[in-house]
């Protein structure tokens, strides 16, 4: 599923800047391109672990 986000994320992003470096851009069309980056950020960084994990439950106990 990480190889689907990666170029996704790309092409919106890519797209978002295309669209920022015309003389009039189109405000809902980078909405919606910095939507879809975001989002996809969001589903690869939650199969991230924590770096503070293995703290957190130490300080449990």
């Amino acid at each position: 599923m990480k190889k689907i986000y990666i170029p996704i994320m790309a092409l919106a992003g890519v797209f978002a800047l295309y669209e920022q470096s015309k003389e009039k851009p189109n405000l809902y069309i980078m909405i919606v391109a910095i939507v879809i980056f975001m989002y996809g950020m969001m589903r690869l960084m939650a199969k991230v672990p924590s770096k503070n994990q293995d703290n957190s439950e130490d300080d449990v106990s």
